[in-house]
């Protein structure tokens, strides 16, 4: 199968990256289009990537989100993707722009709808503070952007039940779901004892309520150790309680071990999908998370952890009292991790594209 995969700017490798890679992986002859890459911070696999115009100004790397609203016309000026048999956009702001030759399938495999129009507040911290009224208010010319560009997707695929429903909601398009690869090859159980520790792990961002999780824990008898950084790295320094410890950055095995020697991960936070989730269970690890989002696909309550109803500090200590004391069986979790594996989502992703073009 002939393949052009558009992704939104390659300046990081995170959740949405790992998807084009395992997507190069099951089409290696792929092209690869994107706004801009920074080859330095990215796998080898995209360096062969094609950048737009944006390229070539200076910062786009480093500040990319700034060149936000360019990137509209930076897929507009490129030329329409001919002599392949389908194009793959992974979109969660402008990719799905990508222009495509009359007859040729476009396959857009959707993160979430664009966060920054139709969710802008909890974005706006990515903006600097000066700019952000003005960017408050073109949100709405970006809406009717957004909408109007979905109309020239041939096939919508999410990430999560709760991304299909925005699809439904925002561009009143049906999709099937397909769930991001996680890396359950390597964030596996190796039989230890569990500890007493409670574990976050991601950007200490308002929207992600670390608060939550720090307050929740003081005065408790247990550790939390908080993985991450970001804004509010001061803030929670200045309220947490001794029993918390911060780092800021780990390596996968420092991570992984965390993993698996902590009582649960605690993430209180309504995500599109929700890699950490995932790479905790992959560990046998259960996982207290809020009852939104992707952990409707993840966590499954009672059995692989706990799903907290409201997020607030009372339901967040009631779900650690209960996984201090429960013991959920790591096996049934780590088996229910196994839906997220990179070659599950590499063979569903195949299995789309051969459906809507009839070539393997």
């Amino acid at each position: 199968m002939r393949l052009a995969i558009a992704h939104e700017w390659l300046v990081r490798y995170g959740g949405s990256e790992r998807c084009v890679e395992e997507l190069l992986h099951e089409f290696p002859d792929s092209r690869l289009l994107t706004t801009v890459v920074a080859p330095d911070a990215v796998p080898a696999s995209f360096h062969g990537a094609e950048p737009s115009l944006l390229q070539r100004v200076p910062g786009s790397t480093a500040h990319h989100e700034w060149l936000l609203p360019l990137m509209p016309a930076a897929w507009r000026l490129r030329r329409p993707v001919g002599d392949v048999d389908a194009v793959l956009s992974s979109s969660h702001a402008c990719a799905k722009a990508v222009r495509v030759e009359d007859g040729i399938a476009h396959v857009c495999y959707c993160h979430s709808p664009m966060r920054y129009a139709w969710n802008f507040e909890a974005e706006a911290p990515r903006f600097p503070r000066r700019l952000r009224p003005l960017a408050r208010r073109s949100m709405a010319t970006f809406r009717r952007w957004d909408r109007g560009t979905a109309g020239r997707v041939t096939h919508f695929v999410a990430n999560s039940t709760a991304v299909r429903r925005r699809i439904e909601r925002f561009y009143g398009r049906t999709a099937e779901v397909v769930f991001p690869p996680v890396r359950t090859d390597y964030f596996t159980p190796n039989g230890t004892e569990r500890g007493d520790s409670f574990l976050y792990v991601g950007r200490l961002v308002a929207y992600k309520r670390p608060d939550l999780v720090v307050r929740a824990v003081a005065g408790l008898p247990h550790r939390l150790v908080v993985v991450g950084k970001g804004q509010l790295g001061p803030e929670l320094r200045a309220i947490a309680t001794p029993n918390v410890e911060f780092r800021p950055s780990v390596d996968d095995d420092e991570l992984r071990a965390l993993y698996r020697e902590a009582r649960a991960l605690v993430y209180p936070v309504e995500e599109d999908f929700g890699i950490a989730m995932a790479e905790a269970q992959a560990c046998g690890t259960p996982v207290i998370a809020f009852a939104k989002g992707g952990a409707r696909d993840i966590v499954r309550d009672g059995e692989t952890g706990w799903l907290l109803d409201e997020q607030t500090v009372e339901a967040l200590r009631r779900a650690v009292a209960a996984a201090a004391r429960d013991d959920l069986d790591a096996t049934a979790i780590r088996a229910n991790a196994d839906r997220f594996s990179g070659a599950r989502f590499r063979e569903q992703m195949h299995g789309v594209l051969t459906e809507i073009t009839g070539t393997r």
